[in-house]
């Protein structure tokens, strides 16, 4: 199993079905999901459901693959989660070494270099495996403050195109490194 270790701030574990609160607490704030949802915030049967289920598919501790929890070290406060899955996962044109990277944290963690902090982390642990070619990004064209983190982490842009999912449709900037 792949550690992530602490940073100055912030601690890193594998989500699982435990945290099913913490999943639909983030999610029960319409400025979070603006961007994903137009606002509309996720029922605790989507979380038990839907959510869970998928998360659980894509979880590979050996690898890295999974919906990372961030928490204060000082506090253990839960801010959020980083995820970390090869892009296309639920497609078949899967690519494992290629890894999407995502992110989603509670409204009063915004602008505070958590995000990027967070990310950076846990992409510089992978990167180091050498099970990794590149890492992508995908986030709604209007969705600055993501596309901001992207640059951060030395993703570039690469296109734009529609995307479709299970919370989301419409079109999407598409970055990698």
């Amino acid at each position: 199993m792949i550690k992530i270790d602490d940073t100055i701030r912030l601690r890193f574990e594998l989500m699982s079905e435990k945290d099913a609160d913490l999943l639909w607490e983030l999610d029960q704030d319409p400025e979070v999901m603006r961007h994903l949802t137009n606002g509309v915030i996720s029922s605790r049967e989507k979380i038990d459901h839907f959510v869970i289920p998928k998360i659980k598919a894509f979880t590979e501790p050996e690898h890295g693959w999974g919906m990372w929890k961030v928490t204060l070290k000082e506090s253990d406060e839960y801010c959020g989660w980083i995820l970390i899955r090869p892009m296309e996962f639920f497609e078949d044109a899967r690519e494992d070494r290629n890894l999407e990277i995502g992110w989603r944290l509670k409204q009063c963690y915004w602008g505070k270099g958590i995000a990027t902090e967070a990310a950076n982390q846990i992409k510089e642990t992978l990167n180091r495996q050498n099970k990794v070619d590149r890492f992508s990004a995908i986030a709604s064209v209007e969705n600055h403050a993501s596309i901001k983190i992207m640059k951060k982490l030395g993703l570039k842009y690469d296109k734009t195109i529609h995307y479709s999912d299970d919370f989301f449709a419409g079109e999407v900037v598409y970055y990698h490194n």
